[in-house]
């Protein structure tokens, strides 16, 4: 049994996924200053602070800042990073004077965007993802930045053919996916203005036991609930994974700003993995839709090139999602939308 697979609670959980890994500390050792992460409430930004926390404090460096800065909405968030060593600090990154007076670093992961709504309030979409990115990048015109996008900035591609890869062109479906694409944009209107180094983190469908496309599948098998599949095949990365590569990232920015695509490399199918969830959680799987001969697939091969394969395997993930399902282990509540096909979030 695996690591991954052997998690039982929050807190093993939180452990591993927040474990950096050998070359996260030689970046670490490489990279000088400090590092801010913006947008550190969400679900992936508190694991990804105490990496680079727990890696500072490993190769001897405690005396260089690890700075998260959110509205922390939930202020146990802020405790429990707090208790890990890292430091918070509360901001509405949308107030320009605030954010200007958020303390310097040399290193800043830009975490900050919004999703789900955007069809109920698309305004406000592309004001996260768009105004506050132009805050954020005058404000640390002269830091190394990797800045949070997504997968969904590209086309959806023939679900049979190669998935995206970086130089395809930016012509997504979508107010939301359009709005990433702007927020990209501006960063790169800023670097150039500025010679902001800087690298666009396409992060596409990380996994944590609590929430995900496996955990939204395994879920709803477990359940007796049918499993969507119009989106036909989806790619998934470890979010333990993510986290180190988006640190490693520091070290690939450039100006222009250079994109990355982050996830896996294998085409899970929706309806195999709902199959093999049946196999291990004991329950017939039901199926609603038919998969589109579209879909937003994506190609690695860059970040493998750079880093090597992630840590954990899909097999690992797979088998560790439906022991915690299988387990009641405690869930966010808050489902992908993988499924969509249109954009509409």
């Amino acid at each position: 049994m695996t690591e991954v697979q052997s998690l039982q609670t929050i807190e093993d959980l939180e452990e591993e996924l927040s474990r950096p890994t050998t070359s996260v500390l030689e970046t670490l050792r490489s990279v000088e200053g400090d590092i801010l992460v913006l947008g550190a409430g969400g679900k992936m930004g508190p694991t990804l602070a105490r990496m680079v926390r727990r890696g500072f404090n490993a190769i001897g460096q405690e005396h260089r800042r690890v700075i998260a800065v959110s509205r922390f909405s939930s202020k146990n968030t802020a405790i429990d990073l707090q208790r890990h060593g890292v430091e918070t600090i509360s901001c509405d990154l949308m107030d320009r004077e605030a954010v200007m007076a958020l303390p310097d670093a040399s290193n800043v992961l830009f975490m900050a965007g919004q999703k789900f709504g955007t069809s109920d309030a698309p305004e406000l979409t592309w004001v996260m993802n768009t105004l506050v990115p132009s805050i954020a990048a005058e404000r640390y015109a002269g830091s190394r930045m990797v800045v949070f996008s997504t997968g969904c900035v590209y086309s959806m591609v023939p679900a049979i053919g190669p998935g995206a890869n970086e130089a395809g062109m930016l012509l997504p479906p979508g107010e939301y996916a359009n709005s990433c694409v702007g927020r990209e944009r501006i960063f790169a209107y800023y670097a150039k203005q500025h010679g902001t180094r800087a690298l666009f983190f396409r992060l596409c469908y990380a996994i944590d036991l609590r929430y995900g496309v496996l955990c939204d599948v395994a879920t709803k098998v477990a359940a007796g609930k049918p499993v969507d599949v119009s989106m036909g095949a989806v790619n998934v990365i470890w979010q333990g994974d993510a986290n180190a590569r988006a640190i490693q990232c520091l070290e690939h920015t450039a100006c222009p700003p250079v994109a990355l695509n982050v996830t896996g490399l294998e085409r899970v199918s929706i309806r195999w993995l709902a199959q093999r969830f049946g196999e291990l959680l004991n329950s017939e799987p039901m199926f609603m839709g038919k998969e589109c001969e579209m879909a937003w697939l994506w190609d690695a091969s860059r970040s493998y090139e750079w880093f090597g394969p992630p840590r954990v395997s899909l097999d690992e993930m797979i088998l560790a999602t439906a022991d915690w399902v299988r387990r009641g282990g405690k869930l966010l509540g808050k489902p992908t939308h993988f499924e969509t096909t249109d954009g509409q979030f």
